[in-house]
């Protein structure tokens, strides 16, 4: 693929990423209705999920950058995860702050290594 398709296929591909990241944070935290920040962590986990799929895979080095990179990548959010951390924390919501660290680094693993075993069905 020539670098120029690349490219556009990064900022496409990640545009859709992003899109459907603010899709699925705002229908789960609108069913869920708490202050926890639920979107995020159900977006990063189940782009572990995906990601440690895709790398099971034996795919070409181009589909593997605008499938992981650009779709993942601008899918799930670091950032967001710890804005929402400092946020619950600033409220004094020591327990849910520490939780949100907790539950998403030890779900995260867990949803790289499933994401990995499914693959290896594949």
């Amino acid at each position: 693929m020539t670098t120029v398709l690349v490219w556009l296929g990064v900022m496409l591909i990640g545009g859709i990423g992003s899109v459907t990241r603010f899709l699925v944070d705002r229908t789960v935290a609108r069913r869920v209705g708490r202050p926890f920040p639920y979107g995020t962590l159900t977006v990063n986990i189940t782009g572990a999920a995906l990601l440690g799929f895709l790398t099971s895979l034996a795919l070409p080095k181009d589909v593997s950058l605008l499938i992981g990179t650009a779709f993942v990548g601008a899918y799930t959010t670091f950032s967001t995860w710890m804005l929402e951390t400092q946020r619950l924390s600033e409220e004094r919501q020591m327990l849910a702050a520490f939780a949100n660290i907790a539950v998403s680094v030890l779900l995260g693993l867990g949803a790289v290594l499933l994401g990995q075993r499914i693959a290896g069905l594949v």
